[in-house]
């Protein structure tokens, strides 16, 4: 009833004064003949409520037709659409209708063309990305198989050369996938500590080279997430701890499991980032002012984990004192009700020595 009531209400003048001439008609008919006023009385009251129910029922049922025609209109503003309208409004409001359909006709042909461009790039992209991942690969065989003949200094550079490439490769990967409408992500149980590894391993050699001591304080606990896009977002923590360590770099790795979120903490002891910079963290193409290595930096790697845990329902939190190191907090939505809600560390660290 109260959708019907909007639309009655913007005829109130007009049934105003028709109730007003009705209203004056039988002002007349009194004045006239009293005796006929009084016969009348009843048929005259039945032929006003009559009349009024019958206007307001047109009214409404013309404008419920033309709201839904204008909908479908804007929806598809198409040809036989804007005609389908037109039938419905005053010749006054044709030419605005129709001048509304063209701009709308061109603006969806607009945007069609620029969403063909956008799926070409987006192809474009993640060919390329493939195809760069053959040399890629030839240069991580050779370094493989014949790393005993490389001499270490050559053998660190063209291991530094590779990692470079893969994140770089990879950044360009998921950014495309981040701003395209296809999504691919397989949401399983994953166990975060040979994810962890597995993304360590990939970054050993500079690892070794740099002398790294890595520790894990935590269990091999499950997460319920993409386990592609967590390894990417492992990648550019790890990665920014490796560019920006110090002198003896650590890297530890702890966990905490409570009733709504499991945190896994990565701290290094490297350079850190001042406390002005934090809030700017992950802000696209945002480097800082923490030295001379984040002044090359393309300030893409903290942007792109920021928008990689935001598809995957994860939390990033950043704490830093300058020149004393750098956490990252991965922040997982604990799905299993049931679970243990006890907070608790391992009391012995498992060490790992790639000195």
């Amino acid at each position: 009833m109260k959708p019907k009531i909007k639309y009655i209400l913007q005829y109130i003048p007009w049934l105003l004064l028709l109730l007003g001439v009705d209203a004056f008609a039988t002002l007349l008919l009194w004045i006239a003949d009293v005796q006929a006023f009084y016969s009348m009385i009843t048929t005259i009251l039945l032929a006003t409520i009559l009349l009024f129910s019958a206007a307001c029922g047109v009214l409404v049922r013309r404008d419920q037709k033309g709201e839904q025609a204008f909908l479908n209109f804007l929806c598809n503003p198409e040809e036989h659409q804007e005609e389908l309208l037109l039938k419905n409004l005053c010749p006054a409001q044709k030419e605005s209708i129709r001048q509304l359909g063209r701009t709308l006709r061109d603006k969806q042909n607009a945007y069609d063309g620029l969403q063909m461009q956008i799926d070409d790039y987006e192809e474009y992209v993640e060919a390329w990305t493939h195809e760069t991942k053959t040399p890629l690969s030839l240069l991580t065989l050779l370094l493989d198989n014949h790393r005993d003949e490389l001499s270490t200094a050559l053998s660190c550079k063209l291991d530094y050369i590779r990692n470079r490439m893969q994140e770089s490769i990879d950044q360009m990967l998921f950014y495309a996938r981040l701003k395209s409408t296809r999504k691919d992500y397989l949401f399983e149980p994953v166990h975060i500590l040979p994810c962890i590894e597995e993304v360590l391993e990939d970054y050993k050699p500079l690892l070794e080279e740099k002398q790294f001591q890595i520790q894990f304080y935590m269990s091999d606990d499950m997460v319920y997430t993409d386990q592609r896009g967590l390894r990417f977002l492992l990648r550019q923590i790890i990665s920014n701890s490796i560019k920006y360590c110090g002198n003896e770099p650590e890297l530890n790795f702890t966990s905490l499991k409570g009733e709504d979120c499991y945190i896994c903490s990565v701290w290094d002891n490297g350079i850190g980032v001042r406390g002005c910079d934090l809030p700017f963290l992950f802000e696209k193409g945002f480097t800082g002012d923490s030295g001379k290595e984040r002044k090359k930096a393309t300030g893409m790697g903290l942007y792109l984990a920021k928008e990689m845990a935001k598809e995957l329902n994860i939390t990033l939190h950043a704490n830093s004192e300058w020149q004393k190191g750098f956490e990252m907090q991965i922040c997982f939505p604990v799905i299993d009700s049931t679970a243990d809600s006890n907070l608790s560390l391992p009391s012995q660290p498992g060490n790992a020595n790639l000195s």
